[in-house]
């Protein structure tokens, strides 16, 4: 069992439930997620910093 097993488990989980608000909703975390950690190990967070 690895990742891709949760994706999969996810996309089920859409598919049955009808829940496809979660879709975005996921993927904008992971993508802030994505953010922090490069800002914080990079040495373009100071350029980062500016755009908030």
């Amino acid at each position: 069992m690895g990742k891709l097993s949760i994706l999969k488990e996810f996309w089920d989980f859409l598919k049955t439930r009808k829940k496809w608000w979660l879709g975005p909703v996921v993927v904008i975390l992971l993508l802030l997620g994505a953010l922090i950690f490069f800002t914080q190990t990079s040495s373009i967070a100071p350029f980062i910093y500016t755009l908030f």
